[in-house]
This record gives structure tokens, C-alpha cells and sequence, in this order.
């Protein structure tokens, strides 16, 4: 490390980061604008090169280092009331520095390692029998009992949570709140699940991923505390019980000022019930998903969520259909919790700024995180002493709208335009290619498909720009947009393009068919926004193991079993055809459809001789996203627009292969 880049002993955390030349820091501080222990740093405008580095120098390495010579300029002002931008630039945390952090220390071990531990935490058994009726402990003394082993049950009321359960919207709903309140100046500790690509995608601290070197360092002290703890009664914890506690840990230990929880499944008895004293609890939107485990009705349902209500603690929630809102009123009144409707955010209240979460559900889950984050800053008195003069009627705050247009969470309502697996945009416009887009969204329940099916009709009719490669030597750069996107290289008129559309889907066996998938076709058909053919994958993630998202990827897999994707086939045949049909079930990769495949009218169809123009089961998600590129680096007048959709283990399979 440069000499000038090393920290005096004593500071604990160093984050460097270089930003694209077209982002800039607003001058304001680091840290908690209201409350508690923290020292602050001053940060002046700053602007990067074509770079987005992030590097982290953790507790044990910093013994003795000298502090940035450039830093020592910076006058300490203390406290000051100045927003920051959404990215940090440079933190510095003077509470890591502790004996606890060097003997948490594990001695160097590989990621793949920690991955493998994890996978051993993974019992096979379903979810709907979980339940050990003879064992000594409930799930939630189990986890009082870990939290205990790991020292941090006093903590954990400092963390001043922002819990949050729900059927569909929750993931967003945190994320808005985290990058809210980080906006507003606090440090902020997000959890969520499940993860795409990686587990460390489940834990973020002001707003960016955690490093490998800090997951590492708080994983394998977790691991061995525990370890060394383990009795027939009290075994080691399962996976996302084991993720719930590490969360936590990461939390404390960073001492972050809020923590934004997300509730893995149900609320009653889910690991993170065994949050005690929340400052604010919110339900997202209810409807039917996990219904072996949470019962077939919407009162059954509304039930498990409200378990993780405390007595006298505000929550929220959205408008519900009223078997689920009088269960929630009836629990809120048990506990004597005031519970509040949050209205839906207008564009009015938006001024002109756009939501970084696409469609127009996520107004529903904006003016939730909205609610929550104003009881947030009330409970803690930093909202009039922040925003007093900065509202008025119908108006949100400067931060509160710097987090609304900045929040980020992969795999829902997001947008890919394709590379082709090509080098950089010189590469495909000399090959005069078309273009491949997939748009991802986890939708696997049938009310969060008709909002991914009302987004992808909107999304598909938008204006659609090439992206601008930072390496391209484009020579009218007059055409490029603000955005960041281009349009088409060859001049073709829109008129000219050819569109297809594609569903890539598959869902657990757990899921009805049946029910999502009429849903899905009818809602885009009624837009104007019909699939031209659908293709039936597997995933490639497993129950069974927890990988990084280095782990090799398999191209082919011969061996895969199919007739779950022949099933889903069947289905979208009969809602195309109105009949049941003969499928062909011997799928190898020689028998894969050729290129023309994209182009045969639905007219075509003949079952008699096999031939069903509408969809097609490929053997490996891989072979098909290759399928994918190469019809489109043949054609430069085609324009594939994929829907990945169904499960969001398939769309951080195919994120993880877009990324390779």
C-alpha cells in the first residue's frame, strides 16, 4: 500500500472509492447528523476517473499505519448538518480498532471454504417440515440462546431496527428505507434474502456489498463461537438462522446507527422475530405464497406477519383486501401498537424525480418505507431538527428523494442489455449485430407476477438505446444520451426493427403453473405486449449448496432431469392452443431449435408432426442464454427482449452467466 494511502493506528476502516468522471460528492459529512458516538469527516466535492474501486483495510491490518498526509489538512469541525450524495467516498470508523476484532480473527481461509460451511448448515428438509416437535428448544429460544454465545444481546437494541415482513415488496421496501436514511446522513446496516449471485449480496453497510475480507473476518468468528458451543440440544444453527445471527454481528460490531431487517419467511416464527425491541415494523403488501407453512387463507397469512408487531412499537402497513387488514388491525390492537395505512407515493410528491425500482407497484412500497423512515427519525428526534424547513405540504425531503431515485436491488424490475458475449460496443457494431435485453424480475407468487407483467408490458414499449461502452471510440457522440445509452449504430429506423419477445422462465414445483402463468400471458397480451415464444430452463443453483459468485458455472447438463420443464411447456402450450398436446421429451443439445425458430408464426404449429412454434425446453440455462446471443449477433435488424421471470434463483443464475 502507498504510503501516502496508510492510516495512523487507531482508525479502523479505510474505503477508497473511485467514482465514473460523471458522479460527484455533495459536500457533506460522514456519519450520524443527530445522535450517538461517531467521529465524522469532512468530504469535499470529488470526481474519479472511468473507475469504481473499492478497497477495504479491516481492523487488524491498521496497527501503527500513518494517516493520509492529505487528510491531515482537513480542519475537524465536528458535527455538521450537511447531506452526503449516495456514495461514500471515504469512511473512517475509530470503533473497530478493539481487542475483541483480533481475537475474532480467524486464521486465513479461502471464501470457497466459508462457502462450504455454509452448504453444511443446509438440513434438506423442507420447509413445511421444519418444525422439530421434539426438540428441547423453539427456534426462537435457540437464537436467543446463539445471540447470547455470541455476546451481543445487550447490542442489539442499539441497532435501532426498522423491521420489515410482507408476501411481495419487502426486499424493496428496506432498500428504499436504507438508502433514505443513509442519505439523511446516518450509517445504515442492511439485511436481506435471498441472494443471487453471492451470500455476501445479503449484507450491506452504507449501502455497498460487504468486502470478502470483512465477511470473512465476521463469518469465521461467528462460525468458531459457535462451534464451540454445540450440545445434542443446542446444534449448530441452520443456514438462515446462521445468516440472521451473522447480520446481526456484522451490525454490532460496525456499529451502525440503523439496521433495516427483512423477514426471511412468515414473521411469527421467523429468525429475525428474535428482534425484541424495533423502533418501527412494517407489512408489505399480503397475498398467497408459502401457503404449506403459512396456511391457505389471507387471515392465516396476515396472521404470521403480524407476529413480528411489539407491543407500543409504531407500525405500518399498505392498503390490504380486508381479510388481511382486519387480522392485522385485531393483532395491532392486542399488542396496543398504533398502526398506520401508508398511502401510496404520487408523482406529484416525487417532483419530477424517477424511482431507481421500476413499475408503478413500487409507489406502493416507497410510500411504506417513506412512513417508516419518518416514524424512524421522529422516535429518535432528528426529524424536525433535519427537515423542518426543507418540507412542505405534498413534499418529501432532498434526501428522502436522493434515496427513492438511488436505491438499488438486483433482480427485481431490472434491465440487462446484453453484450452478445462480444469484447465492447466497437465489437458489435463492426459486426453489425442485434440486440439482446433481458429484463429480470423474481416474481414466483401470482400477485407479484401481474406486477412484473404490468412492468415488463410498460418496459418493452419504452425507447430502447444501445449502452455506451466506456472503451468505444464513437465517433458522433452527439447521439449519445444521458443516460448512458446509444442509438442503434447502423442507422436502421425503428420501423425496420424486428421484435421478439421471450419468456425464460422456470419456478420450484412448489408453485402453480397454472395460476401464474395464465396471469402472466393475459396481462402482457392486453398491452399489446405478446410473447413471440417461451423457453423452459433449470436452474442452475442448487438447495443443497451455497456457491460464490466466482463458482465455476456447468455449460451442458446431460444428466439434468426435465420433466418439470416438459410440464411447464404443457402448460404454456394449452393456454397458447387451448388444448393439451404431445410433447417430445428426448431433449439433447443436437435437437436444440434452430435460429428460424424465432421467426415461425404461431401458424405453424402442427402438432401432429411435433412442431410447436411457441416454446421449446432447453437441457441447461446456459446453453440457452448462448442460443440467445447467437441469434442475435446473426440478425442486426433483431431486437430480443427477454422476460426472466418465475424464480429468483433463475435470475441470479442468469445475472451470474451475464456477468461472466
Amino acid at each position: 500500500m502507498p504510503e501516502n494511502l496508510r492510516t495512523p493506528s487507531g482508525l479502523g476502516t479505510v474505503c477508497i472509492m473511485l467514482l465514473p468522471s460523471n458522479v460527484y460528492m455533495r459536500r457533506g459529512i460522514l456519519g450520524v447528523a443527530c445522535y450517538g458516538r461517531r467521529e465524522f469527516l469532512h468530504t469535499d466535492r470529488v470526481a474519479g476517473g472511468n473507475r469504481y474501486i473499492s478497497h477495504y483495510r479491516n481492523a487488524f491490518d491498521l496497527t501503527g499505519l500513518k494517516v493520509f498526509r492529505w487528510l491531515e489538512k482537513i480542519p475537524q469541525k465536528g458535527l455538521q448538518s450537511a447531506n452526503m450524495s449516495s456514495q461514500t467516498v471515504i469512511t473512517v470508523d475509530s470503533s473497530r480498532l478493539t481487542s475483541e476484532n483480533f481475537q475474532e480473527c480467524h486464521s486465513p481461509s479461502t471464501y470457497e471454504a466459508a462457502m462450504e460451511a455454509l452448504s453444511s448448515l443446509i438440513t434438506g428438509k423442507k420447509r413445511s417440515a421444519s418444525v422439530n416437535t421434539d426438540a428441547k428448544y423453539t427456534k426462537l429460544e435457540r437464537m436467543s440462546m446463539y445471540i447470547q454465545i455470541l455476546g451481543i444481546e445487550e447490542q442489539i437494541a442499539d441497532l435501532n431496527i426498522i423491521h420489515v415482513a410482507g408476501t411481495k415488496g419487502k426486499g424493496s421496501t428496506c432498500t428504499f428505507c436504507e438508502a433514505i436514511l443513509r442519505e439523511s446522513g446516518f450509517k445504515t446496516g442492511l439485511f436481506t434474502s435471498p441472494h443471487l449471485i453471492d451470500v455476501k449480496e445479503r449484507f450491506r453497510l452504507n449501502g455497498l456489498e460487504i468486502s470478502e475480507r470483512q465477511f470473512l473476518l465476521y463469518f469465521w468468528g461467528c462460525w468458531n463461537q459457535l462451534k464451540d458451543k454445540v450440545t445434542a440440544d443446542l446444534p449448530m444453527p441452520p443456514l438462515f438462522q446462521f445468516l440472521t445471527l451473522l447480520g446481526l454481528k456484522i451490525f454490532v460490531s460496525e456499529k451502525v446507527d440503523v439496521a433495516i431487517v427483512e423477514v426471511g419467511l412468515g414473521g411469527k416464527t421467523d429468525s429475525t422475530n428474535v428482534i425484541q425491541d424495533p423502533v418501527a415494523c412494517g407489512i408489505t403488501s399480503l397475498g398467497f405464497d408459502h401457503t404449506e407453512i403459512l396456511g391457505d387463507t389471507l387471515g392465516k397469512i396476515a396472521l404470521h406477519k403480524a407476529g413480528i408487531f411489539k407491543p407500543h412499537v409504531p407500525a405500518f402497513t399498505v392498503p390490504q383486501l380486508p381479510e388481511a387488514m382486519d387480522v392485522l388491525k385485531q393483532r395491532a390492537h392486542e399488542l396496543e401498537v398504533p398502526l398506520q395505512v401508508a398511502a401510496p407515493l404520487t408523482y406529484k410528491m416525487l417532483n419530477g424525480v424517477k424511482l431507481s425500482l421500476s413499475g408503478d407497484h413500487q409507489l406502493v412500497n416507497a410510500g411504506l418505507a417513506v412512513s417508516l423512515c419518518q416514524s424512524w427519525l421522529n422516535a429518535k428526534g432528528c426529524w424536525e431538527k433535519l427537515f423542518q424547513k426543507d418540507i412542505t405540504e405534498n413534499s418529501l425531503p432532498e434526501a428522502f428523494l436522493r434515496g427513492l431515485s438511488t436505491a438499488y436491488l438486483s433482480g427485481r424490475a431490472q434491465i440487462v442489455h446484453d453484450s452478445l458475449g462480444l469484447i465492447d460496443q466497437n465489437e458489435i457494431n463492426q459486426r453489425r449485430c442485434g440486440e439482446l435485453i433481458f429484463y429480470l424480475d423474481g416474481a414466483h407468487s401470482p400477485e407479484s407476477m401481474d406486477a412484473c407483467a404490468n412492468w415488463f408490458s410498460s418496459a418493452a414499449h419504452e425507447k430502447v438505446y444501445r449502452p455506451v461502452s466506456s472503451f468505444s471510440k464513437t465517433e458522433n457522440r452527439e447521439v449519445a444520451c444521458s443516460n448512458g445509452y446509444i442509438q442503434r449504430p447502423n442507422g436502421q429506423e425503428e420501423s425496420k426493427i424486428i421484435t421478439k419477445r421471450i419468456l425464460l422462465f422456470n419456478c420450484m414445483e412448489i408453485r402453480d403453473p397454472e395460476i401464474i402463468l395464465p396471469r402472466l400471458v393475459d396481462i402482457c397480451a392486453s398491452s399489446g405486449s405478446n410473447f413471440s415464444k417461451a423457453i423452459f430452463v433449470p436452474s442452475i443453483s442448487t438447495y443443497s449448496k451455497v456457491t460464490s459468485g466466482t463458482s465455476d458455472i456447468p455449460i451442458n447438463i446431460q444428466s439434468k432431469d426435465l420433466a418439470w420443464q416438459f410440464n411447464l411447456q404443457r402448460v404454456w402450450e394449452r393456454i397458447i392452443h387451448g388444448k393439451d398436446i404431445r410433447l417430445n421429451k428426448n431433449m439433447k443439445i443436437e435437437n436444440l431449435p434452430p435460429t428460424e425458430f424465432l421467426y415461425d408464426d404461431i401458424s405453424r404449429c402442427n402438432p401432429a408432426n411435433e412442431n410447436y412454434s411457441c416454446s421449446a425446453v432447453f437441457p441447461s440455462l446456459p446453453l440457452a442464454v448462448s442460443w440467445l446471443r447467437n441469434s442475435a449477433r446473426e440478425n442486426s435488424s433483431l431486437r430480443l427482449q427477454v422476460l426472466v421471470t418465475g424464480s429468483l434463483h433463475l435470475v441470479g443464475d442468469v445475472l451470474k452467466l451475464l456477468r461472466r
